[in-house]
């Protein structure tokens, strides 16, 4: 229990805090409505479906006021920038935005099932009380003040067919609660996994619904088709003292409770204001010239612009569209240069219809080179590396973008003899499937080796290179040339291992040699590799100051 404490303590309490919440709001807003005596005649034709709607209206709100935050990325970049009370933790905790942004989502779709569920029940509660004629309370209700704006069921005629039905898709409320509820079936259905790998412009396009959600959601409770009592008229004629005589008065009757109650729209959710707090995030695009195009092996394309009021930090990363191919169309590269180069750069990986196309665009060798759309840089938990004595970076296949870039920084810094670094010792891991994809990263490697070893500082980084996918040959090769000083496969001085990582064995080695320290474990790969690093970051930690703890990191886009 200590171990996980270490890497999630802030994380359980913002969970906590957003799970109490939603319980509050749900609990206090249910019981309010279930016994409000303004409500005592709304709750005598719809019962406790009246309750039911409005509480998880309420929660619904809250939810969507807090949808947007976790992927404003303006916003989260200026926060990471800017916090300095308890700012690792709270920095760590923003690289958990998507996390929190799919638990909303099922929130926000839990909800929207409660509340539509209990709103049906109100709809036909309302139907059946409008045309029974047994005189009961609902009944009466039912009838009161049909010719003006204070009566109480929204059914106004037991003549129209199907009166539900109508109600539910020609008034504002049923109307804009059918978009809402599609728009949000729609964008929670295309987010699943194999959707968003597979097809991801299914995904893109149909999470741009989310314009649609909050423009219906904004003005769904605009009619009030749920009322209640008036104050000035619960003062004369209040539910507790009168409801008798609604039923059993006569013509005759001279009590002040003979009066007919007068009804009013149920004011409008607050939170529905706080939706435009989205654009906080708003993309801030800008074209920029291309001053290099490099072609690397393993179909992986470099793209190198213009540096020209472009500010960045190592880790970050940046939205790209090329309008020659799709004008809607944004996506995610970490940047692999180190700012202190005059241009900044991202490599590009075939992996995908968009991808093809933009690799295919900048090979045909076109006069005039297509045109590029850059919004950013945003940014990531790889900005936090030099926060720590010892990191531990581990890239999967292209996923080593990232510590490019942190590499390129920490050369650049020994070059300019920079005193200001923190870190003391990185240890590099890099899986690749296939030896092609380490030939575009293998100059980096080389030309940091043979730096360190010019100032004196070879310890200061250690790397593993594996090739998880490989064949007899690659190995028969290997072990025939295993004596040679360089690498059969990278020419670089480490060998190439052969299979993946042993993770507690490597753990266990950092933990040795740093003892006291406080380790971060960089990680920019697929998920089933994060699960397999945080659970070693957790079984090799420790709450004791005298002691190592490891503090996991993730690339999330």
């Amino acid at each position: 229990m200590g171990n996980w404490l270490v890497n999630h303590w802030f994380s359980a309490a913002v969970l906590a805090a957003w799970l109490g919440i939603n319980v509050f709001l749900f609990t206090y807003y249910f019981l309010f409505f279930d016994q409000d005596e303004r409500y005592f005649y709304t709750r005598a034709i719809l019962g406790s479906a009246l309750a039911w709607a409005r509480a998880s209206a309420k929660c619904l709100n809250f939810n969507s006021m807090l949808i947007l935050l976790p992927v404003c990325r303006n916003l989260l970049s200026f926060l990471r920038g800017t916090c300095s009370c308890c700012r690792r933790t709270l920095r760590k905790q923003l690289d958990h935005n998507l996390t929190f942004h799919k638990l909303v989502a099922y929130a926000l779709a839990l909800f929207t099932a409660v509340h539509t569920i209990a709103h049906l029940f109100n709809l036909e509660r309302y139907n059946d009380s409008q045309q029974a004629t047994d005189g009961s309370l609902a009944a009466i209700l039912s009838k009161m003040h049909l010719n003006n704006n204070k009566w109480l069921n929204p059914i106004h005629s037991n003549q129209t067919v199907s009166t539900v039905e109508y109600v539910a898709f020609t008034t504002i409320p049923g109307l804009t609660g059918v978009i809402i509820t599609l728009a949000l079936i729609l964008m929670v259905t295309s987010s699943t996994e194999f959707i968003r790998r597979n097809y991801f412009e299914v995904f893109w396009y149909t999470h741009h619904l989310f314009f649609i959600y909050f423009v219906g959601l904004v003005i769904h409770g605009i009619a009030g088709l749920v009322r209640g009592q008036t104050e000035d008229s619960m003062e004369e004629v209040h539910p507790r003292h009168c409801a008798e005589y609604l039923v059993e008065k006569h013509e005759e009757c001279r009590h002040v409770c003979c009066k007919n109650p007068e009804f009013s729209s149920i004011p409008a959710e607050v939170g529905q204001r706080w939706d435009g707090v989205g654009a906080v995030g708003a993309p801030a695009p800008f074209s920029t010239p291309l001053v290099g195009v490099i072609m690397h092996p393993a179909k992986v394309l470099e793209l190198q612009m213009q540096k020209k009021g472009f500010r960045m930090e190592v880790g970050q990363y940046i939205f790209v569209n090329c309008p020659a191919i799709s004008l809607l169309e944004w996506h995610p590269f970490t940047l692999t240069s180190a700012p202190e180069e005059d241009f900044f750069s991202i490599h590009i990986r075939a992996a995908g219809d968009w991808t093809e196309r933009i690799i295919d665009t900048f090979q045909q060798q076109k006069p005039e080179m297509p045109r590029i759309e850059v919004d950013g840089p945003f940014g990531t938990a790889s900005e936090d590396v030099f926060q720590y004595e010892v990191a531990m970076l581990v890239g999967a296949g292209i996923g080593v973008t990232p510590f490019a870039s942190i590499l390129k920084s920490i050369w650049y810094k020994f070059q300019q003899a920079d005193q200001t670094l923190k870190t003391k010792k990185i240890y590099f891991y890099w899986l690749c499937r296939d030896t092609g994809a380490f030939a575009w990263f293998n100059d980096l490697l080389a030309s940091l080796e043979q730096k360190m070893a010019e100032s004196g500082k070879a310890d200061f980084l250690t790397y593993r290179l594996f090739l998880t996918g490989w064949d007899t040959s690659i190995a028969n090769n290997a072990a025939l040339h295993h004596d040679t000083a360089t690498d059969t496969v990278t020419g670089l001085r480490h060998k190439t291992i052969y299979g993946r990582p042993m993770w507690n064995a490597e753990f266990s080695a950092v933990a040795t040699a740093h003892p006291r320290s406080v380790v971060g474990v960089f990680l920019c790969g697929p998920g089933a590799l994060a699960k397999d690093l945080q659970r070693s970051c957790q079984q090799h930690s420790s709450l004791d100051p005298r002691k190592v703890k490891f503090y996991f990191n993730k690339e999330n886009f």
